[in-house]
């Protein structure tokens, strides 16, 4: 699908710089607002605006909601007054708050002075809610009937209201103070036995919904576990303030999901796509995580040249500590992600740590003892019989599988814990993830290492 798109794509840019404008238009007119919008991506600048005006009004507002900021700024610029005008007129309200986020300030302030004051209100109103909010993401066009209206009431008024809202399926009932008492579904309007039955007979009473300053993610959330196609967004006081649709619901989870996976590689989060990020961009936002590694790396530095004696009169344990480093991060990369994933679900709570624990150390006692016997066939098989390895007895081979089997334990308690700790002091859990816990169980693995090779050994 992907490639048969790619050749759809190549021939429509061919024939805008071959200006066969009337096909390109004709076939645009077919197409998905979004599939349209990554036209743009590849298109020189001065070939945006072109494009852009062989779509007709409907479709042009929806496809710039779909570009990237870039595109849409460069448009903004060059818009005349009444092509401005007539875009915003077609944006939701969610999405011109969005694309006014972006925006520079004069951009910004040529769009409000365009809108229509209602859109203009609104847009105020949603961007005065705190980041990531439930408020920050919500539309205010959704439709309300009244608790007292007539099936055949409520039809007229979505007939009339469902224009331009955001969705109508879903339609809430609200008093007149706009305090919200049920839902309705165009199904249940439908469906009803007689057009005269009045909404408080077939409305939903007990109903889900978030307040304004809800988490954006535990809203997300919501979405998945409930499957709702819209979610109530109330105030303080249950009065009725919009609506977040399952559109916005999956930027969000894909905005976290992106979040996390960038702070569980040890890099600050970009809001950027990456080939829009410049070098410098992503030199900002890999170094500070750089720094903080190799600086935190000393402590393992710091351990080896504590114990050079001991690697001196034993240097067959010196080839084996890349292995316990390496077995005991992936160890505590294992369990981290696993935690942070069902943190990131709801599946887990702080107060659970004592069965978490509890569960990762008798996974970690399975998986040590396995991994230390197989990692001792292994060194007495092939390294001291089949090459030949002298220095490497049988303490050596039991130094190495005990500090292997309780660096795997270790790993996962620590993998484990991490996540939850950052959680209860309300960090990202994902901050917690591999390149941080690797270090950490790095200096914990040569301290077992070489606390064993003191024991048996007597280095």
């Amino acid at each position: 699908m992907a490639e048969r798109f790619e050749i759809v794509e190549k021939a429509l840019l061919t024939m805008l710089e071959e200006k066969k404008y009337a096909v390109l238009k004709d076939i645009l007119v077919t197409m998905n607002p979004s599939d349209v919008a990554g036209l743009f991506d590849g298109l020189e600048e001065k070939q945006i605006p072109l494009l852009f005006r062989l779509l007709n009004k409907e479709q042009a507002a929806e496809t710039f909601v779909e570009m990237e900021p870039d595109a849409q700024e460069l448009l903004i610029r060059g818009f005349s007054d009444n092509e401005l005008k007539e875009v915003l007129d077609e944006l939701y309200v969610d999405d011109a708050a969005d694309i006014v986020e972006e925006m520079p300030a004069n951009v910004v302030k040529r769009i409000l002075k365009h809108a229509d004051p209602e859109m203009r209100s609104s847009i105020n109103q949603i961007l005065r809610y705190p980041e990531y909010s439930a408020g920050s993401i919500m539309t205010t066009e959704y439709v309300s009937l009244r608790l007292h209206m007539t099936v055949e009431e409520a039809i007229l008024r979505i007939r009339r209201q469902g224009v331009d809202k955001e969705t109508i399926y879903t339609c809430y009932v609200l008093d007149k103070d706009r305090t919200l008492l049920g839902l309705v579904t165009v199904k249940d309007l439908l469906l009803a036995e007689d057009d005269s039955t009045e909404i408080a007979d077939i409305m939903v009473k007990n109903l889900i919904y978030v307040t304004t300053q809800t988490d954006q993610e535990e809203v997300a959330r919501m979405f998945s576990k409930y499957n709702f196609l819209a979610l109530p967004v109330v105030d303080g006081e249950r009065r009725m303030v919009g609506i977040v649709t399952f559109d916005d619901a999956m930027d969000v989870l894909e905005e976290e999901a992106t979040e996390d996976i960038e702070l569980m590689s040890g890099m600050t989060p970009s809001e950027k796509p990456y080939l829009k990020s410049s070098p410098v961009d992503l030199f900002k936002n890999r170094i500070p995580w750089l720094m903080l590694m190799m600086v935190s790396a000393t402590f393992t530095s710091l351990i080896i040249t504590s114990f050079e004696d001991a690697l001196a009169a034993q240097v067959a344990l010196t080839a084996f500590i890349p292995m316990l480093m390496g077995t005991g991060g992936n160890s505590g990369s294992q369990a981290s992600v696993t935690v942070i994933r069902s943190l990131s679900l709801g599946e887990l709570k702080f107060r659970d740590i004592g069965m978490v624990l509890w569960k990762e150390i008798r996974t970690a006692v399975m998986c040590g003892i396995a991994l230390a016997i197989v990692c001792f066939i292994k060194i007495w098989l092939v390294d001291r019989l089949l090459m030949g390895n002298t220095h490497i007895t049988f303490l050596v081979d039991l130094v190495v599988c005990l500090a292997l089997c309780v660096t795997v334990i270790a790993a996962k308690m620590v993998g484990c814990m991490l996540p939850m700790a950052a959680k209860a002091v309300k960090l990202d859990p994902a901050v917690m993830a591999s390149p941080f816990i690797s270090t950490i169980v790095d200096a914990l693995s040569l301290l077992v290492y070489f606390l064993f090779a003191k024991m048996l050994l007597g280095v």
